[in-house]
């Protein structure tokens, strides 16, 4: 019996590390096909993610076939359309939502100016956002505060990193002349991943008379984490392709709500827009997000957001890749907890692939340089003073344990200046 048991336990370990040697190979074949990552640590998709092989052939390719049909030509036009449907159709399938929904531009800034803008402010209206909105954001909404008169008041959604009821924090901000709340999914400072179909919910059912929109900006969720956006229920959800698709820089997109979308106004005009009678005569809106495009974009661009997605997807789904996501930042979180002069600002196991840490006494900034010089690729965030690591399914376990060795000196550093 002993015997068998030994076997049956020496057979069962060896298909374990079977398995295991298995997807660290697959990895390694599906990293290969990102140049971006093969001489460096990259910890840095929540700044831009590195493109694969197949998105910068897709867009060559996609260059050289609109000058092959000419580049303002019948075929072009239809082209054109073609890919734009194409693209508002993969974007919908991942976020879980129908391609009518989406409105295809440039990044994240450019999704939350349009719900920012859109919307018929009158003096006196409230506008509530979390305190740790993108600097973006808050530039737009100052300039809303001058030219419209509106109230803006932040809600303190930091605090509740690691205790605190988001939902409850957020409900006791909200005003009866409150007409929209802007939230990050994730917050791109701190890593939280908010509570926030609760807290669109919370807005929704705030007020019989007027409903509280809710702008999302999904810089760091898009591409990190599953999504079912007609079940979340926010009204605006401003995205990129840029940063965890690693798709290509210069398009994003904007989700809107069908409920919504009547009471958004669009700021910009141009051909994609609108719809004409038989003369080029201004008639209307498109009647889906098309309405707040505007005119030539770098449609070549689309192929390669196409082909990033795609290769995510032939790797896992996005369940999948998720999980490997948090079991790496859980990994990096535990040893980093473990080094005596490194904070880290999440005292649980993190839910995100954002590791916010603080050497106290240390520069970041120094740190940051330093590690880049080196092969690491970090960043300093200022508000709250800290550094940021960014985990992908990507990552290596390796890559990992070697950030970890190589910030450990500067904890020494500071331990030793004591």
């Amino acid at each position: 019996m002993l015997t068998l048991c030994l076997y049956q336990y020496v057979t069962m370990t060896g298909i374990f590390a079977s398995q295991v040697f298995q997807a660290q190979a697959s990895l390694a074949s599906h990293r290969a096909q990102f140049p971006g990552l093969a001489n460096k640590a990259y910890f840095n998709y929540g700044g831009q993610g590195p493109m694969p092989q197949s998105a910068l052939e897709a867009i060559y390719q996609s260059y050289a076939h609109i000058q092959q049909l000419g580049p303002f030509s019948g075929k072009s036009y239809d082209w054109v359309v073609d890919e734009a449907t194409q693209t508002r159709a993969a974007i919908a399938a991942e976020l879980g939502t129908t391609a009518p929904t989406i409105t295809l531009t440039e990044n994240v800034s450019a999704g939350c100016n349009i719900a920012l803008w859109g919307i018929d402010w009158r003096s006196g209206d409230h506008l509530l956002l979390s305190d740790c909105e993108h600097h973006s954001v808050l530039a737009s909404v100052q300039e809303l505060q001058r030219r419209f008169g509106i109230d803006v008041s932040v809600c303190p959604l930091q605090a509740t990193l690691n205790e605190g009821d988001p939902v409850a924090v957020l409900e006791q901000s909200l005003q009866p002349n409150t007409r929209l709340v802007v939230l990050s999914h994730i917050l791109w400072n701190t890593g939280q991943l908010l509570p926030l179909q609760d807290m669109i919910a919370a807005c929704h059912s705030y007020s019989s008379h007027q409903p509280i929109r809710v702008l999302v900006d999904a810089a760091q969720s898009v591409g990190m984490i599953p999504l079912d956006l007609d079940a979340l229920q926010a009204d605006f959800y401003a995205f990129t392709g840029h940063k965890w698709w690693c798709g290509p820089e210069g398009l994003g997109g904007l989700y809107v709500r069908p409920e919504a979308l009547e009471a958004l106004h669009p700021t910009f005009a141009g051909w994609r827009s609108i719809t004409v009678d038989r003369s080029g005569h201004p008639t209307g809106w498109k009647a889906d997000g098309q309405r707040y495009e505007m005119a030539t974009s770098a449609y070549p661009l689309y192929a390669g957001l196409r082909a990033a997605i795609a290769l995510h997807q032939q790797w896992g789904t996005a369940q999948a890749r998720y999980q490997r996501l948090q079991t790496l930042s859980q990994r990096l979180w535990q040893q980093l907890i473990e080094l005596p002069d490194v904070l880290c600002l999440r005292s649980q196991p993190p839910e995100t692939g954002l590791i916010s840490f603080q050497l106290p006494g240390n520069s970041h900034r120094q740190l940051v340089q330093s590690l880049e010089a080196t092969g690491f690729m970090i960043r300093v965030i200022l508000n709250p003073d800290c550094v940021r690591a960014c985990i992908h399914y990507l990552t290596l376990e390796s890559e990992v344990d070697q950030l970890v060795a190589a910030v450990r000196p500067f904890g020494q550093a500071v331990e030793g200046r004591r």
